[in-house]
């Protein structure tokens, strides 16, 4: 960042403000109007505050990877050939003898998640002139977008608990800073939202079918090119809540009692089909490859940890086997839901990571120790999603990862899920909610 950050974001912020302002009437009812341009703001902070933090603090990082030596010479196209500019943003992701001189500097190049963030930065910046600051705010409006989109589901469903939903959809600091700059997370949390809102309108909600299929696509789309693995978990636990969702719906109970088993069955065979096939198309996923894929990255972040003095842990000796894989499921979904512990921060944003899990901590024995959940969760299908999704990915980021600074943003997608689900099994109302 530089001095053109100071002058350009400004102009931005009031701009972006603006439309916001104008846009806010359509998308908001009067319980959620006045959440709307302050959780747009915390993400301005966040877009910013992450850019000041990965510079000034870490010394560099993924963030001006992607602009540094990946945006910039898209600028530089841009600038030179407008062709050659647009090209390298909708084109095929290939080197030409036009493009050489500038994708032999794009450190992503050929990697088609990575450069696909780079690709999204280059747009941008060129409606910004290439600053920093302000790609970055047009990132955090996406993933905004998400957010917002991902609220507006859960307070159709808990509308009595909109208050509380927003502060862990929309205030929560972990996702207004990994969820805001110019990252991938950023696209993926975004997409997740928005596909999240298409299939609940599809599914449930039977309204604006056609938009609701652009979002679906969409958000399937970015989140497949930018990071399979939440694919893999959400789709099956989109599964258990969709044939959970119809079987409710049948008043008989011999009928509920014969079609369980099925419905199981349909669950776990669509499930295995759809991680078949997103390994079909990422071989590095794939059912064969899978144990070593969390092998080879658990061990490379603990040995990359280790060596820079950084955040490690380790859930103790087992094989990458499926059978071993089972035994780490519990160690890796606590990991993911409540490390680092607040004695095992190493610095200012692991400290205030632990302090955010210590709410989670707080909120899980709450709903453990209050009565009825089981059945509210089984009178909200939607919780089940929730949970389901919660649970998986947390057992996939914690297995694989191994380094907390890094968990802390890779558990991002599930962590509006968790914190959904426990807020509302917490402040419930004694009547169930229509």
């Amino acid at each position: 960042m530089g001095l053109q950050d100071l002058f350009v974001t400004p102009l931005y912020i009031i701009l972006l403000s603006a439309l916001a302002y104008f846009i806010r009437p359509y998308v908001t009812t009067p319980e959620t109007k006045k959440y709307f341009l302050p959780a747009l703001w915390v993400r301005f902070f966040g877009a910013i505050m992450l850019g000041v933090i990965y510079q000034f603090y870490y010394g560099g990082g993924d963030t001006f990877t992607y602009f540094n030596l990946g945006s910039k010479w898209i600028w530089e196209a841009f600038l030179e050939d407008p062709f050659i500019g647009l090209d390298l943003i909708f084109g095929a992701g290939e080197v030409t003898p036009e493009n050489f001189q500038y994708t032999q500097h794009i450190y992503s190049f050929g990697d088609s998640a990575s450069y696909f963030v780079v690709r999204v930065a280059g747009l941008f910046d060129i409606f910004t002139f290439h600053t920093y600051s302000s790609t970055a705010l047009l990132f955090s409006v996406l993933g905004f977008a998400g957010q917002w989109a991902m609220y507006t589901v859960f307070v159709k469903y808990f509308r009595k608990q909109n208050r509380y939903l927003a502060y862990v959809l929309l205030f929560l600091p972990s996702l207004f800073f990994w969820g805001s700059g110019l990252l991938k997370d950023t696209l993926t949390l975004g997409a997740l939202g928005l596909f999240f809102y298409g299939l609940t309108d599809l599914v449930q909600f039977h309204r604006n079918k056609i938009l609701s299929v652009i979002l679906v696509l969409t958000g399937f789309w970015i989140i497949y090119t930018v990071k399979i693995y939440i694919v893999a978990c959400f789709i099956p636990s989109a599964i258990v809540w969709i044939f959970y969702l119809y079987q409710t719906r049948l008043k008989n109970l011999i009928i509920k009692l014969l079609i369980a088993p099925v419905v199981v069955t349909l669950c776990v065979v669509l499930a295995g089909f759809a991680a078949i096939k997103v390994g079909e198309d990422n071989s590095r996923y794939s059912i064969e490859s899978l144990a070593y894929t969390a092998e080879s990255t658990a061990k490379w972040n603990y040995y990359v940890s280790n060596r820079d003095e950084g955040s490690g842990y380790n859930l103790g000796d087992f094989d990458f086997s499926p059978t071993g894989l089972a035994k780490k499921f519990f160690p890796a979904v606590i990991t993911s839901f409540f490390r680092p512990f607040i004695w095992e921060a190493r610095n200012p944003v692991m400290l205030l990571s632990s302090l955010e899990n210590f709410i989670v901590i707080w909120l899980v024995l709450a709903v453990v120790l209050k009565k009825g959940s089981i059945n509210y969760i089984s009178s909200h299908p939607i919780l089940i999603l929730c949970l389901f999704f919660a649970v998986f990915f947390g057992f996939a980021v914690g297995v694989t990862t191994y380094n907390f600074g890094s968990l802390v943003r890779y558990r991002i997608p599930m962590i509006p899920f968790l914190m959904a689900a426990l807020v509302v099994l917490n402040y419930r109302k004694k009547k169930v909610e229509a």
